[in-house]
């Protein structure tokens, strides 16, 4: 079977209704075409006829001297040739940053008539989005530009057009509300407003083309920023399409600029052009370089190594198993969400639980994509981690650790079965040991820890000397136990009870790590104010003066 084949084939069964039976490929293909504004098709673009994409600066769209080829992830061959932006072309988004006003291009006082203006492209957004050939659009975009299963696809497009419902007529208005405290006399008041950055910044990573880009970019745009956006060259392209929508639909093209390149030019972009703010979604890394280069200006959405625990109740057990193999392996575990350790009391050991999760992602396969390419981590790289963890005394492999078979898959990514390595609590009180047990694995890879009753102080210990703390999962009913774990942990999007997760936020919660100062977050208000404005206290006092006020110094 292609690789093209290959990919098709992941959506298959399909529904369009509830009572509807399953539709082949073709017949979705056939029921959709592409939508006007697109500039490219994501069943068409191939080696013979590559997709190509467009900077934004300014207005206008344009190329750079040279190009970049972007692979297809299936197959290796090159499917989309895109801008290689050097240093030596930053400078008209150096002066874009720079020049925008530190007062924004809106706020409470100045323009207020464009927070109008976005509520109404967020509705005519999500209408546009609703359209069948639109929402196909997006979701075959993405899964051609990093393969997932048609479910995970087009959940990407779905939480866009709810959060551009959310964010519909009044709503970008209500981000700016401000309040007032009355003063110590007649004519004085004190009122806070919310306030822009101006020029800002968001960088994103591979993994989630459109969500992520698209609802921070806009979330930064509707406090009033200009914002320069750059996510991963190698699926930008989804990007350009929903701000070439945008525009579609009344966005004014000068709000947002948008450029291929690589990360040095990005970070000279921002230093140079003085980012009064920039989110950054990525790899640690990363982002201490960029909170340093960039002064502190920055609010991150940084890795996640995030944890489940299983507690001493269990219940439920078919669907805890099958939550846990989503966690750990959905989109072949590149969510920054992705449950990365499983702790599991010995009461769910008694039923098998670690015997269920493993017939689960046995179940996984290439020709529905529910497992596929891992784009930042090779074979050899993946293989020779869990060599790594299995050197932990007592470890062993739960299952998986075999490289996938029969695909064209390049060598470039890796291509490993799901993944899981088990070692007992009591190794991971040595230093080391718990380092190499608690490195992130952006792929299809957790480790297991057994633990017992007595032990819950250790499981504690284990997860607040961990380095991030985005998401966690406490799957227990048990409230006292519940009320320990939670008292005692700090992950910023916890899940608690029975049928606790750590991924697949939906948009009406806050999304984002804790414990850390610079920490962001996405989807609700009071992350979009967090992250993309400050406060701003004004004090009137009008008067009058008192007819018998009398000067005296102090």
């Amino acid at each position: 079977m292609s690789a093209t084949a290959m990919s098709l084939r992941a959506i298959r069964g399909v529904r369009m209704g509830s009572s509807a039976a399953p539709i082949t490929v073709l017949q979705l293909r056939s029921k959709h075409s592409v939508p006007s504004w697109a500039t490219v098709d994501p069943d068409a673009i191939c080696a013979a006829s590559p997709g190509i994409g467009k900077n934004l600066c300014g207005g206008e769209w344009s190329d750079a001297a040279k190009t970049m080829d972007i692979i297809d992830p299936l197959n290796g061959e090159v499917m989309i040739k895109v801008p290689d932006t050097s240093a030596e072309e930053a400078a008209p988004y150096i002066q874009r940053m720079k020049s925008c006003p530190r007062s924004g291009l809106h706020n409470p006082i100045k323009n207020p008539e464009r927070y109008n203006m976005l509520g109404e492209v967020c509705a005519k957004a999500a209408e546009e989005m609703r359209k069948p050939e639109v929402a196909y659009f997006y979701a075959r975009l993405i899964q051609r530009l990093t393969p997932k299963s048609w479910a995970q696809a087009n959940g990407e497009p779905t939480i866009t057009r709810k959060f551009l419902e959310n964010y519909s007529c009044d709503q970008v208005r209500y981000l700016a509300k401000s309040f007032g405290v009355s003063g110590d006399h007649a004519g004085q008041t004190s009122c806070g407003y919310r306030m822009p950055f101006g020029g800002c910044g968001v960088v994103t990573p591979f993994n989630f083309p459109l969500e992520i880009p698209a609802l921070q970019t806009l979330s930064g745009v509707f406090m009033g920023n200009q914002i320069t956006t750059k996510v991963d060259e190698k699926v930008q392209l989804c990007m350009e399409q929903f701000i070439r929508m945008l525009h579609h639909v009344g966005l004014p093209k000068t709000d947002i600029d948008l450029i291929y390149c690589k990360g040095p030019v990005m970070n000279k972009i921002l230093v140079d052009g003085q980012s009064r703010m920039l989110l950054f979604t990525g790899s640690q890394h990363i982002a201490e370089k960029l909170c340093s280069d960039l002064k502190g200006r920055v609010k991150l959405e940084d890795a996640g190594f995030d944890w489940k625990v299983l507690g001493p109740d269990p219940s439920d057990v078919e669907y805890v198993a099958w939550q846990a193999d989503q966690d750990a392996y959905a989109f072949s575990g590149q969510k920054c969400s992705a449950q990365s350790m499983l702790f599991v009391h010995e009461n769910w050991n008694k039923i098998g639980i670690v015997e269920k999760l493993a017939e689960a992602a046995s179940k996984r396969n290439l020709n529905d994509l529910t497992i596929g390419p891992v784009l930042t981590w090779s074979t050899e790289k993946f293989m020779a981690h869990v060599d790594a963890c299995l050197k932990i005394p007592g470890a062993k492999v739960a299952f998986g650790a075999k490289p996938l078979t029969g695909h064209t898959i390049p060598k470039v990514y890796g291509a490993v079965e799901p993944t899981a390595v088990r070692v007992p609590i009591e190794s991971l009180k040595d230093p080391e040991c718990f380092k190499v047990a608690t490195t992130e694995l952006f792929g299809p890879f957790q480790v297991i820890v057994d633990w017992k009753e007595g032990q819950l102080p250790l499981v504690l210990e284990c997860l607040n000397n961990m380095e991030n703390h985005l998401t966690a999962g406490v799957v227990s009913n048990d409230v006292r136990f519940l009320h320990e774990v939670l008292g005692n942990t700090i992950s910023g999007t916890t899940y608690a009870g029975m049928r606790a997760k750590t991924t697949a936020a939906p948009q009406q919660h806050w999304f984002g790590p804790s414990g850390d100062p610079r920490a962001g977050g996405i989807h609700t208000p009071e992350a979009i104010k967090l992250v993309w404005s400050s406060h701003r206290e004004i004090i009137y006092d009008y008067g009058p003066v008192a007819e018998n006020w009398k000067p005296v110094q102090s």
